[in-house]
């Protein structure tokens, strides 16, 4: 049986992911020191005998038994709300994190995917963003800890690829959605979710004009998965390229929610990037794979997970 390890495992994304993984086939170990992934987010995986769940901090070591094929390195906080608590915890998860997995793929001879992430991309002076571009980031900015930490395990494993002759895939995952989102997450869908829901005002940055692009999260596991298992090693772009403004995004939601909660408007954060689209055409071409799942549909199945957390 094909085992696989996937680090930050019990996160928003890496739950999802083992799940899919599970479901075809895999032997799974999960490893997580939960200091944002959660046990709840796969306990119902856990009576699975191809399941395995260790606590463990990637940084310090990676220390379990076993021949793997495969290595998925998801072991690193993405919320911008975690940037200003635990700016050092995120660099050296991305740095000595990266390493520890890379380590642990070249003592198994697996192969390696490094979940990067469009962050990479900073305030982008090129729309939509494509693999080619080198991206406009401040290196000293609020979100440095996570943009050049990210920029900094790219390299890493583009050097271990090409050094150590190790198998290596490099995801740069644009902004994802769906269950099993934190409620503090930070991010604009749960943000939105859990104020309309509540009936609190809706809180929009800036005036709202700023864009972004969503895919729900089932549809980047299987990107994720269709990536490591295809025969292309430089970076790929895993997004949904439907673009829309905040403010559209939130009257959505708000209308989706059946919330009565007003929209009101706040400071926009610093380096706050004012556009975000991927260019998908390498994930077209080299992978076969394009989000399938309609926001509206994405939305009402986030909607109802969030209900029962709150």
């Amino acid at each position: 049986m094909n085992s696989v390890l996937v680090t930050g495992g019990a996160g928003f994304i890496g739950s999802h992911l083992c799940e899919a993984l599970l479901a075809k086939g895999s032997k799974v170990v999960c490893i997580d020191n939960f200091v944002t992934g959660k046990e709840k987010n796969v306990e119902h995986l856990l009576p699975d005998k191809n399941f395995l769940l260790v606590e463990e901090d990637i940084v310090d070591a990676i220390d379990v038994e076993g021949k793997f094929s495969r290595v998925y390195n998801l072991a690193s906080p993405a919320s911008p709300a975690d940037f200003p608590k635990i700016p050092v915890e995120i660099l050296l998860a991305n740095s000595l994190g990266t390493k520890n997995a890379l380590d642990f793929a070249a003592k198994n001879k697996a192969r390696l995917l490094e979940a990067s992430t469009s962050e990479v991309y900073g305030q982008p002076l090129e729309h939509p963003q494509k693999e080619t571009y080198f991206g406009n980031v401040n290196p000293v900015g609020p979100r440095a800890c996570y943009d050049e930490s990210k920029r900094f395990a790219e390299a890493l494993v583009m050097a271990y690829g090409r050094k150590k002759f190790l198998d290596t895939r490099i995801a740069r995952i644009f902004n994802t959605y769906g269950q099993r989102m934190r409620a503090d997450d930070g991010r604009v869908i749960p943000n939105f979710i859990t104020q309309a829901l509540q009936k609190k005002p809706i809180t929009v940055y800036g005036r709202g004009k700023q864009t972004r692009s969503f895919c729900f999260v089932t549809d980047l596991v299987e990107g994720l998965i269709k990536l490591m298992e295809s025969d292309y090693s430089m970076p790929v772009n895993l997004g949904n390229p439907t673009e829309d403004t905040i403010l559209h995004i939130a009257e959505e939601i708000k209308r989706l929610a059946g919330s009565e909660s007003k929209i009101v408007f706040s400071g926009l954060p610093e380096d706050d990037p004012e556009r975000r689209k991927p260019d998908i055409s390498v994930a077209k071409k080299q992978l076969g794979w394009q989000p399938k799942i309609s926001f509206e549909e994405g939305i009402l199945k986030t909607i109802q997970f969030f209900k029962k957390e709150i």
